[in-house]
């Protein structure tokens, strides 16, 4: 293992993105999730993703000089359109006018439309939380998940985040997690470690329910709670894909493959001014917490989250990066 600091993360993500075509300031976006996401221990939206990062833009998958087009299509609604590039910059560049529209609004939409994978969800909810607006936010994938009963993939692990703001610039609540039973890349991991998988995770080709890992890979993975989180992936796969105007996960490549069509996801925002309608929004988040936290052992989501200063890179991931920004 190698200790990195996240700054340093951050920066060589910066010089490996630029090395395979990323203009500075898309790049910099990049690199601040990439870092963002290392902070927090979601190492499954960091540093793993950079090296397909840097395939794709050589191969013309993702853009990475193309400035987002940000629109205002009715009172209270913002388009960022990414013009097939990152969803980080479009989602930047549209961020402050979002802000001050639910500020003077009350409610508002913000679609990121024709972008490639933003990765971590919460990682956008938090930014607008933090700047005291309640944050709701909704993706889709490229398609691994079937319908309960069914075997086709035809959706993906679509995401949904929320994040509630405390009033000082943190976070009262914040979750970000998938609506299918698990990652897919566990279900691989499991694969190479000769382990079996709970039942209620995926199914085979044929639609069976399995503990095999690679029956699994040649199959679909679940939703989580069955035909509860399949509502929930549907809830997403509507407003990332129909509202924004940008693909179902059927029509998406594995976000990983090093070349092939753009992505062309999309992300959907709501945002809400907590002080609306009254003016004890705090005081109701305050009596939740006060009642989890007499229960001993509980705990809301998102609670207890530490940002680090440095974390524990594989050395061989590590050596990747740096030689990618070489």
């Amino acid at each position: 293992m190698a200790q990195v600091a996240i700054s340093e993360i951050e920066t060589v993500t910066k010089a490996a993105l630029m090395a395979h075509g990323a203009g500075a300031w898309q790049a910099g976006e990049v690199a601040r999730a990439t870092a963002h996401s290392e902070a927090h221990g979601n190492v499954i939206c960091g540093l793993q993703y950079v090296e397909s990062y840097c395939v794709q833009l050589a191969s013309g998958r993702v853009d990475g000089q193309v400035m987002p087009v940000v629109s205002r299509p009715k009172a209270a609604a913002i388009l960022s359109d990414a013009q097939l590039g990152f969803a980080q910059p479009a989602f930047a560049a549209a961020k402050d006018q979002f802000c001050d529209l639910v500020d003077e609004t009350g409610v508002a939409m913000l679609a990121v439309a024709q972008s490639h994978t933003c990765t971590s969800l919460g990682y956008f909810t938090e930014q607008i939380a933090q700047a005291g607006k309640l944050c709701i936010g909704f993706t889709n994938a490229s398609p691994v998940v079937a319908a309960p009963n069914g075997k086709r993939r035809v959706i993906g692990t679509n995401p949904i985040a929320m994040s509630v703001p405390d009033g000082q610039g943190g976070l009262s609540v914040h979750f970000d997690f998938s609506t299918s039973a698990v990652a897919l890349g566990k279900i691989t991991m499991a694969k190479y470690a000769g382990e079996e998988i709970p039942l209620g995770w995926a199914v085979d080709a044929e639609g069976r329910p399995t503990t095999d890992p690679e029956a699994a890979l040649q199959g679909a993975l679940l939703s989580a709670g069955g035909y509860k989180g399949w509502g929930f992936g549907i809830m997403a796969e509507v407003l990332a894909a129909a509202m924004t105007g940008s693909v179902n996960s059927l029509d998406v490549g594995g976000l990983k493959l090093p070349d092939g069509p753009p992505h062309r996801l999309g992300q959907f925002y709501l945002a809400m001014d907590t002080g609306t309608f009254s003016d004890q929004f705090g005081a109701r988040i305050t009596r939740l917490l006060e009642a989890v936290a007499e229960d001993e052992g509980a705990r809301v989501p998102g609670q207890g989250r530490v940002r680090e200063t440095s974390v524990d890179v594989p050395q061989a991931l590590w050596d990747k990066i740096t030689g990618l920004a070489a």
